[in-house]
């Protein structure tokens, strides 16, 4: 297996609805942001570049089939080798990883991953309920099975099972929110307070509208190559960013699109399958031990068990024991505040239970950036410096690639070249992942980035 550099990036904006262009037109505008990066000419990166991958999440939004080669159209792509994927909320980050596999395995040297959604193009209820249609429309959807709705199910049991509170899930909203603050291509860029989004309109208790993340018109890009395709990029007169970017590792994981059809597990299979290498110890088994005791069950509807599985293989791919001591930052799925808490969870950087406390504490946040919070511990691991997909949108075939190209950013260290400010810098960043989660947890992908010494 080859080593896959990400040596580029980039994103539109994203906005609330961009009517002054169609969805092709987005997808050029973060390609172009990309080749701007590279110092190429499209003429040039054409006769380069092997092949791509498309995503986007709903026909519906568009009103288009097969709207991918549309875009590989307008590029200029064809007849260059491409396929579009589709895996809900997940969709970018599923496209990051085959055009990650198309390096790897030697069927690419350069390849292009782009995303879109154009989402504004129907009434926000419309919106939702195609949204829906990501759920088991069977059983679920006919009974009321929109988001808001089973994520707010989901974290009520986590708040029954753990003690956590509404007020610990504000602190992601207000850190995401003014973490975008500094982000020109984010959608909402807000200073909030806790009392803010606790006061702001109720949308499925405990979630209010600024728990939960918008639709969005937008798209992202990023060129991936193999060694063989860097040096060939060179060769043209490419000026790629150094330090170099590579991806050691990435990982997936799944699960029963029915929360209802996910097994509970025994102690011992929970011990076996699921802790990772840092959460092996004495001490972390007693403690599940204990809660085992007063009911805790695993996956159970307060956690993504294809978050757990998706990040134990990308850490062993990529040599990761501890995530929170050898994680720099982390870009996640935050479409609502209480997902972003769940996933600290399953992603190790604390124990099951302790998302809560952990999103109050500070190790989260960004250093330097005054939240107004009252936060006991200093940053440790950066999440969602970029604000996220609460306060930078979620236009969902894009989102998983506009996380990469953050994260590629940040790991060359031009956040403020592409930010005109380095306040959203991650100081000395060295290895980052990016996080990507559709449905109620059923696609997860988890990718590691790190900065060649």
């Amino acid at each position: 297996m080859r080593t896959v550099y990400a040596i580029a990036g980039g994103v539109s904006k994203f906005t609330k609805a961009r009517p002054d262009k169609t969805f092709p037109a987005l997808v050029k505008e973060a390609y172009d942001d990309a080749l701007s990066d590279v110092a190429l000419s499209h003429r040039q990166f054409l006769e380069l570049v092997d092949g791509t991958v498309a995503s986007y999440f709903s026909d519906h939004f568009s009103r288009q089939l097969m709207a991918a080669i549309m875009a590989q159209d307008y590029l200029g792509m064809c007849p260059k080798p491409s396929h579009r994927v589709e895996g809900g909320g997940a969709t970018g980050g599923i496209c990051f990883q085959e055009a990650w596999k198309a390096v790897a395995s030697g069927y690419m040297d350069v390849c292009l991953a782009f995303g879109f959604e154009t989402m504004s193009h129907v009434a926000t209820w419309k919106g939702n309920e195609f949204i829906a249609l990501a759920s088991d429309v069977s059983f679920d959807y006919p009974v009321g099975g929109f988001y808001s709705g089973y994520y707010a199910m989901m974290v009520t049991r986590h708040m029954k099972e753990f003690g956590t509170t509404a007020e610990q899930m504000a602190h992601v909203s207000v850190k995401n929110h003014m973490n975008a603050y500094a982000n020109p291509y984010a959608q909402k860029r807000q200073k909030l307070t806790i009392a803010d989004v606790r006061n702001a309109p109720m949308v499925a208790w405990p979630l209010t509208r600024l728990d939960i993340c918008v639709m969005s018109d937008g798209a992202a890009a990023t060129i991936l190559c193999s060694e063989e395709g860097l040096a060939k990029l060179e060769a043209a007169g490419a000026q790629i960013p150094r330090p170099l970017v590579k991806v050691p590792g990435i990982g997936r994981g799944t699960d029963a699109m029915r929360m209802a059809d996910r097994p509970h597990q025994r102690f011992d299979d929970f011990l076996k399958y699921n802790l990772l290498p840092h959460e092996d110890t004495a001490v972390t088994r007693a403690y599940y031990k204990n809660l085992w005791d007063k009911g805790f069950r695993y996956p159970g509807v307060h956690s993504f068990r294809a978050g757990r599985m998706g990040s134990k293989e990308a850490y062993k791919n990529a040599g990761i024991t501890d995530p929170l001591a050898e994680i720099d930052f982390v870009e996640l799925h935050d479409a609502y505040t209480s997902s972003e808490i769940q996933t600290y969870e399953d992603m190790g950087l604390c124990r099951y239970g302790e998302g809560g406390p952990f999103a109050a504490s500070g190790k989260a946040f960004m250093p330097g950036i005054d939240y107004s919070l009252d936060l006991p511990d200093e940053p440790l691991c950066p999440v969602n410096p970029s604000g996220g997909l609460i306060a930078c949108g979620h236009p969902v075939g894009a989102t998983g690639l506009m996380q990469a190209v953050f994260a590629i950013w940040q790991l060359q260290g031009t956040i403020g070249q592409h930010f005109g400010s380095s306040a959203l810098q991650v100081p000395n960043a060295k290895r980052g992942a990016i996080h990507s989660h559709a449905g109620t947890g059923t696609y997860v992908t988890v990718s590691i980035l790190e900065r060649e010494a």
